[in-house]
């Protein structure tokens, strides 16, 4: 496969789609980013890394990082988690109040807010940092082998070496999250009310909001996914998740990760993918490689519009799917 040509490709079949949308205007912090980046990159399982457009512009990739609170999650602590986060589709808005309390402090999936509360909780009880948990562990799978500012680095190609010190907390973001939030304080102290916090509100608020701020490349993105396209195989050959818990990661992105419009990107994609309201979305297709593609502006449900074009037009592309 001729990775550098089907992304130029993609771009090039996307173009329209390239600043459509709006963006997160309820985080002030993200309403200033210009809606005109497009970036694409594909990280294979054996670490090569491909890229068009912004693919080496640091972004901000929100609530793809649930996948990662999850994995690390599911790795020191097994099936307990589900006892807590139901694994069904929401079909309501990603912060729904009203679907919470419905379900009885049981949030529907892992990546609607009120699911991720719960599993940042645990992380937090688990490791007494869970932010720092997430962000080590992207810097340890993200590594680019490229300058560390992410914003430069060759064209294409980038092998293994290296570490992801680009990789970090976006202060801004972070505190524009943390004034702007009081769905999320509502959905944790829903929670709480229902038993379903481990710990104070205030300190699980503080880092999911965090974990939520970091800064990645496209780059880093692609590479820090592609243990769920090697099964559950970390960057450096050590299991990180069993093949099954793996499978079940990958089978929850792909219903619950696209919040209310999973349905669709499904028929669209047919790949697992989670996206985040900074414009991002991680994608995985098992056995051959992980995508990150980044276009800020977002459809009605949370979605990057240009995004999921790209996705849509790689798998027609290539013909792959997990289907």
């Amino acid at each position: 496969m001729e990775y550098p040509q089907i992304l130029e490709q993609v771009r090039a079949q996307v173009a329209g789609e390239i600043g459509g949308g709006l963006v997160a205007d309820y985080i002030p912090a993200l309403a200033a980013v210009d809606p005109g980046r497009f970036g694409m990159a594909v990280a294979t399982v054996d670490g090569a890394v491909y890229g068009t457009g912004d693919w080496q512009v640091p972004l901000s990739v929100q609530s793809v990082t649930k996948v990662f609170s999850l994995a690390l999650v599911l790795r020191e602590d097994g099936e307990k988690i589900w006892r807590r986060v139901s694994r069904e589709p929401s079909g309501n808005p990603f912060n729904s109040l009203l679907q919470l309390e419905q379900d009885r402090g049981i949030p529907r999936n892992p990546f609607v807010n009120a699911g991720a509360l719960v599993v940042t909780d645990r992380l937090l009880t688990l490791t007494g940092d869970a932010r720092g948990a997430v962000r080590d562990f992207l810097r340890a799978e993200g590594s680019t082998g490229t300058d560390p500012t992410g914003t430069g680095g060759p064209a294409a190609g980038s092998g293994l070496a290296g570490v992801g010190p680009s990789i970090d907390f976006d202060l801004k973001v972070a505190a524009s999250e943390a004034e702007h939030g009081h769905r999320n304080a509502a959905l944790a102290h829903l929670l709480a009310s229902y038993g379903n916090l481990e710990n104070p509100v205030a300190d699980v608020l503080e880092h999911y909001t965090w974990q939520c701020s970091l800064v990645m490349t496209c780059e880093e993105l692609a590479l820090a996914g592609r243990f769920l396209a090697r099964h559950g195989t970390a960057a450096d050959g050590t299991r990180l998740l069993s093949r099954s818990d793996a499978k079940r990661l990958n089978a929850t992105m792909l219903t619950c990760g696209t919040y209310d419009s999973a349905g669709e990107v499904a028929y669209r994609v047919g790949l697992p993918a989670k996206s985040g309201v900074g414009g991002a979305v991680l994608a995985v297709v098992p056995n051959r490689c992980a995508l990150a593609v980044w276009g800020p502006g977002l459809d009605a449900s949370g979605n990057s519009v240009a995004g999921l074009a790209a996705l849509d037009a790689f798998t027609t592309l290539t013909g792959w799917s997990v289907f």
